[in-house]
């Protein structure tokens, strides 16, 4: 009988390092865009930043070059193969940790980023409880991943399920909800347009590219209930 894979294991085994060989690197400046378009919105400026779920460290490294203040930054991840990635990435300001944010109990923070992580955490809400008290900031982007045409063709849910280690389903307003249910206070949030974006060669995403920047054009909210391809980012307190 196989042995079932949990979805630590995905990540401190190095069997998502060998699907996904980039650690989503070429997604990192686009990410750090984002981040810096919510800060500039609200004008916030921290000193201190944390990323929960830091990968191969490049988001943080692109923030360090478009920051105009010296901040120190600091990467978590469970995965010892995302950390020797990050290794290149370190200097006198930006550090690396292997484990998560549990293991460093007396340091808080301005801001912690939590990108694309909820999705592969099998307790999210045990995570979401412990950080609500570590930093006066959090920005949260989640993939809206569940969609008209997503749950009428079933297999996109599934693909991602086994390449990329989503266990979780999001729409903006179970998104929204969850944060608010744990007591966080909502900022401000916006979609961030990853299919429209990020350049992809896969047949599906060329073809939806022209609906969904269409559709988005007239009802952002309909575009990404019906055609998905959109992730949220959420600024909470």
């Amino acid at each position: 009988m196989t042995k079932t894979t949990t979805a630590e294991e995905l990540y401190t085994t190095g069997t998502y390092l060998e699907q996904n060989p980039l650690w989503h690197t070429e997604e990192s400046r686009w990410k750090a865009e984002h981040i810096m378009r919510m800060l500039d919105r609200q004008k916030i400026v921290p000193d201190t930043i944390c990323e929960v779920g830091c990968g191969a460290g490049e988001v943080l490294k692109q923030l360090q070059q478009t920051l105009v203040n010296r901040c120190d930054l600091l990467g978590c991840d469970i995965s010892p193969q995302a950390i020797a990635l990050c290794k290149a990435r370190a200097n006198e300001r930006l550090h690396f940790l292997l484990g998560d944010i549990t293991q460093i109990p007396d340091q808080n923070f301005d801001l912690i980023l939590v990108l694309d992580v909820l999705e592969h955490m099998e307790d999210y809400f045990s995570l979401l409880r412990n950080l609500k008290e570590r930093a006066r900031f959090k920005i949260f982007q989640i993939p809206l991943d569940l969609s008209v045409q997503t749950v009428l063709r079933a297999t996109p849910l599934i693909k991602d399920r086994r390449r990329y280690g989503h266990i979780h389903y999001f729409t903006k307003e179970i998104a929204l909800q969850l944060l608010q249910d744990l007591g966080y206070q909502i900022i401000d949030h916006f979609y961030t347009a990853v299919s429209l974006d990020i350049p992809s060669r896969e047949l599906k995403n060329l073809v939806m590219r022209v609906p969904r920047r269409l559709l988005y054009s007239m009802n952002r909210d309909l575009a990404v209930r019906l055609l998905g391809g959109y992730r949220i980012m959420i600024l909470a307190k």
